[in-house]
């Protein structure tokens, strides 16, 4: 076990190592940079100070040499500063990953929450109208654009019927309590949150309802069946746990897919997390913020597999890390 962790650790530095360089060089073959931002917002800037602002931030030297001086600055601790927001990236991307995992943690629990009865409930059905209806549902969720369905949900639930706010992460406060910001804030999460789920939710429920329908068929469902187990028994220790193992992989991977994907949910609802501050920052030629954010999500993709990787034994005692 002890060297299965360490092998997959070891790899996962790798990984993130050749995809920061990849990404960092794409990220280099973009037009412009952040001092040509400056030279356009600034006419009277003369090209000498452009290039002695090029030598100070280091933008005139190869690709590779900025790459090592970007790592070298990130191993000791040092995210940068933000030429757009003009403060350290560790301020403005701390409360942005907070927010986004808060969205696609509900997002997550709310996909669960409806997805595993509903696909479980057609598997037992299989064949039937419930069964129908519930894989048409399934199929609309994994079809419909999710731009698409945040704007229904902002027209529907924030222009025709008025309940939830059109977009923001939470309203100006004006001495709200404690309480009425925490209202306030679940109220910002709710359209955010069901559009992002929506996908999520046929996704889960496809999966959900192949791997029982798998694992039912299997000759030790008869036979618990036949030793008198009650039904409620074969369902969950028989049935639905031998069904975990694809269920797992799914949830992993979505999560991390949640927290890395959420860009187009964030920016139809200007919600403030990573995905919004992402392509905002890569607008505007905010390398530092770009890449850190970029680096955060490969390594919450990477750890998410690694944890997939871990619950399959749980799971399953059968599987062993020799």
């Amino acid at each position: 076990m002890t060297g299965f962790i360490l092998r997959r650790l070891a790899q996962t530095v790798v990984v993130i190592a050749l995809l920061s360089f990849f990404c960092y060089f794409l990220m280099t073959l973009m037009p412009g940079d952040p001092i040509d931002e400056m030279i356009a917002a600034n006419p009277n800037m003369t090209a000498e100070d452009a290039q002695r602002l090029r030598e100070l931030h280091g933008l005139d030297q190869p690709v590779h040499k900025r790459y090592w001086n970007w790592v070298t600055m990130i191993a000791g601790g040092d995210l940068g500063y933000s030429r757009t927001y003009r403060v350290p990236v560790s301020e403005i991307l701390g409360r942005s990953l907070l927010n986004t995992s808060l969205l696609a943690g509900a997002a997550l629990v709310l996909s669960l929450l409806v997805a595993i009865p509903l696909g479980v409930w057609a598997a037992l059905r299989k064949g039937s109208r419930v069964d129908y209806f519930v894989n048409l549902f399934a199929f609309a969720g994994i079809s419909v654009p999710s731009f698409w369905i945040a704007i229904v949900l902002i027209l529907l639930f924030a222009v025709y019927i008025p309940i939830f706010p059109a977009g923001g992460t939470t309203s100006i406060d004006f001495g709200m309590t404690p309480g009425e910001a925490l209202v306030d804030r679940a109220r910002h999460l709710v359209l955010p949150v069901l559009s992002l789920s929506f996908l999520s939710i046929g996704t889960f429920v496809r999966y959900t309802r192949a791997a029982m329908i798998d694992a039912m068929s299997n000759d030790y469902i008869r036979t618990a069946r036949a030793k008198g187990l009650s039904w409620d028994r074969v369902l969950i220790v028989h049935g639905f746990r031998n069904a975990l193992i694809p269920l797992i992989t799914i949830v992993t991977l979505s999560f991390s897919t949640l927290f890395s994907g959420a860009i187009i949910t964030e920016t139809v609802f200007a919600y403030d997390g990573v995905g919004r501050l992402v392509f905002l920052s890569i607008q505007r030629n905010d390398f530092n913020v770009a890449m850190v954010a970029f680096m955060i999500s490969v390594s919450w993709v990477l750890l998410m597999n690694f944890a997939a990787d871990l619950l399959y034994g749980l799971a399953d005692p059968r599987i062993t890390y020799s």
